[in-house]
């Protein structure tokens, strides 16, 4: 069944309207006719079933013949990634999004050069925010992920946000396994994390005075393995450990 967006103040009443791209796509790619029956997500949690009632040159018509609803998992869970070169934060986006994060915040790190603006970072984000919601429409994702316009570490450090358990993927002598740390948690709070936060650094990896910077922010050390991992393998890594985890549901 096809998969459409619509954000939630579209989706209230039984009546739909599949407009611009979305509009586009049924229309011109997938060819839909009336009669058909599709799927519209919400990314806040809602699955519409639809059948497709009427066919203009730029809008299509929807009729909801039934809500489904899918509750937030029980850890939200936000991927803090060092933004790599290229578009490879665009295939770890994608992936977030197929592994459940709540959040993905790009963050600028020293090793990677690249200096945004203002309106420079808002595009960045924007664009990013649409491969989240391709990626809910392929994967049929009921939430989708905040993506944030990039930040410097420092700007990211200086902000008040604190998760339950933070993490950061490393390579130091004294970093302990995610089950243990996890272990830890449970034992010292008497239940899960409610919200987790992970860090992943970028090619050559964070450097040394920037890990310190985020373990002073209170994030644990983990190991994500004994081989060094690229950046968009570390980032399913470390996501897919507290899927399963915290997350996974029988």
């Amino acid at each position: 069944m096809h998969r459409f967006y619509l954000p939630p103040a579209q989706c209230a009443g039984d009546q739909l309207r599949l407009t611009d791209r979305e509009a586009h796509h049924a229309l011109h790619v997938l060819r839909l006719r009336s009669g058909e029956t599709v799927t519209v997500l919400d990314g806040a949690g809602h699955s519409l079933v639809c059948e497709v009632t009427g066919l203009a040159r730029a809008e299509v018509g929807l009729k909801v013949t039934a809500r489904q609803f899918v509750p937030l998992p029980p850890c939200q869970i936000t991927l803090l990634q060092a933004l790599p070169k290229g578009k490879i934060i665009e295939s770890i986006i994608q992936k977030a999004v197929e592994l459940g994060a709540h959040r993905v915040i790009p963050i600028l790190s020293e090793r990677v050069v690249s200096q945004l603006d203002g309106d420079g970072a808002e595009s960045k984000r924007e664009k990013w925010q649409q491969v989240a919601v391709e990626a809910i429409k392929q994967s049929g994702a009921a939430w989708l992920p905040s993506v944030a316009a990039p930040l410097s570490l420092p700007q990211y450090l200086a902000r008040p946000e604190r998760f339950d358990l933070a993490l950061i993927g490393s390579l130091q002598a004294e970093r302990r396994h995610p089950r243990e740390v996890l272990s830890q948690y449970l034992a010292a709070h008497g239940r899960a994390p409610g919200n987790v936060g992970v860090w992943v650094g970028p090619e050559g990896d964070f450097t040394p005075a920037e890990v310190a910077s985020i373990q002073a922010g209170g994030a644990k050390p983990i190991t994500l393995g004994r081989l060094v991992l690229r950046v968009e393998t570390a980032a399913i890594y470390g996501l897919s450990i507290l899927n399963y985890e915290l997350n996974l549901t029988p």
